[in-house]
């Protein structure tokens, strides 16, 4: 066979594997920014931390979201909240990013527990199922929300935004 050939032959099987490696790569959200511990979370990160619900409710059609609460994945980072919520802290925002370009912008005062009722949630599971596909691995969801305009499907940034002075 000609070296030609058995070079041809040995790209394409680097490649293909190449490709089979990326598909297989675990799905993950980066928290980034404006934080004093960057993250990138995995479903199994995010199975250690405190477990929550959120039910939707779409048309009449429920759905009961599982993950952690977007203030817990916050604290994680470093993000002050709480007590620590005030003055230039209150200056800020989080930009939560999907794979497919979507974004949407939250204050971070609106995010603190402390000072709302409303609670988002950084989903992995819908109705006891993992999300996947069109959905992607994690789902940002703002139970509130009378639309899911700013619910986030195929999530895979969260970055922390602190306005300079």
């Amino acid at each position: 066979m000609p070296k030609i050939a058995i070079r041809q032959i040995f790209v394409c099987l680097a490649l293909c594997i190449a490709s089979v490696a990326f598909a297989q790569q675990t799905p993950s959200i980066s928290v980034t920014g404006a934080v004093k511990q960057p993250l990138t979370l995995t479903a199994a990160d995010l199975a250690t931390m405190a477990r929550a619900k959120a039910v939707t409710d779409n048309n009449g059609i429920q759905t009961t979201y599982e993950g952690v609460w977007l203030s817990d994945v916050l604290k994680k980072a470093g993000v002050p909240l709480g007590s620590g919520l005030r003055g230039a802290a209150l200056a800020g925002y989080i930009l939560a990013s999907a794979s497919d370009g979507y974004q949407v912008v939250f204050s971070i005062g609106e995010l603190d527990p402390d000072m709302t009722s409303g609670q988002y949630l950084v989903a992995d599971t819908a109705n006891g199922k993992p999300l996947f596909g069109e959905n992607g691995a994690f789902r940002l969801v703002i139970p509130t929300d009378k639309r899911g305009a700013r619910s986030v499907r195929l999530l895979t940034r969260i970055e922390v935004v602190q306005l300079k002075k």
